[in-house]
């Protein structure tokens, strides 16, 4: 099993899925795309493909110049029946590959915040091993339109969708249910000046967030990446 990992930013890394895609025996192909790393002229040789987070918009075409490649990558693996999973900024780039808008410049969601799935989850593959609703870490600002014919799958009070699927194995995940507490650490130390302005508090409070949540959501993101890696 070969999957390509596409990184848009400094500091993003695959958390859980790492985990269950160590379990599986999986080989790892890291592309840091936004350090200039070429993309693959096709899905040709992979089984999977993941698309991670990053602080930049899905329609930042002039300062990230690869994006339309890298959408136009997404839309190969989807269209060949591989799997594909796009995780914050790579949800909305699995939208907009698909025909969805991409929506800039919303209220920050950040943080440990519930999550619930759709009555349609209930039968999908990945999502149906989440409970109802769990809390998990969220961090964006954007958000998308479904593209036609996606699967609604989750939602949370602020972002109507935090989840859906595309045809058997293309899903676009909002939530950063691949950050466990061991990730949000880390993006504490390395975004803390960052964080400090939008969300006052967040790092005084953090142990205590951190016990109060932090058990569910990093068993709802195991249980979630795990899931998705048996699409493979």
């Amino acid at each position: 099993m070969r999957v390509l990992t596409v990184q848009n930013y400094r500091g993003t890394g695959l958390g859980q899925v790492d985990q269950a895609l160590a379990e599986a025996g999986a080989e790892i192909d890291l592309c840091a795309a936004y350090l200039g790393d070429p993309l693959p002229q096709s899905d040709d040789g992979y089984d999977a493909l993941i698309v991670l987070g990053g602080e930049q918009n899905a329609l930042a075409d002039d300062e990230y110049p690869y994006l339309p490649a890298l959408t136009a990558l997404i839309r190969d693996f989807g269209d060949a029946g591989k799997a594909v999973l796009g995780i914050c900024l790579g949800s909305q780039l699995v939208a907009r590959a698909y025909g969805g808008k991409n929506i800039l410049d919303r209220p920050v969601e950040f943080g440990w915040h519930e999550v619930r799935i759709s009555e349609a989850a209930a039968d999908d593959p990945v999502l149906s091993a989440l409970p109802a609703a769990f809390p998990i870490f969220h961090w964006h600002s954007d958000t998308f339109s479904l593209p036609q014919g996606a699967v609604h799958l989750a939602s949370s009070d602020k972002t109507a969708n935090q989840a859906f699927r595309l045809g058997r194995a293309v899903y676009g995940i909002q939530f950063h249910f691949e950050a466990d507490r061991q990730l949000v650490d880390k993006w504490n130390s390395m975004f803390g000046e960052q964080i400090r302005e939008y969300h006052p508090g967040w790092l005084e409070n953090y142990v205590s967030e951190a016990a109060l949540n932090g058990p569910a959501a990093d068993a709802a993101g195991l249980a979630l990446a795990r899931a998705w890696v048996r699409q493979i």
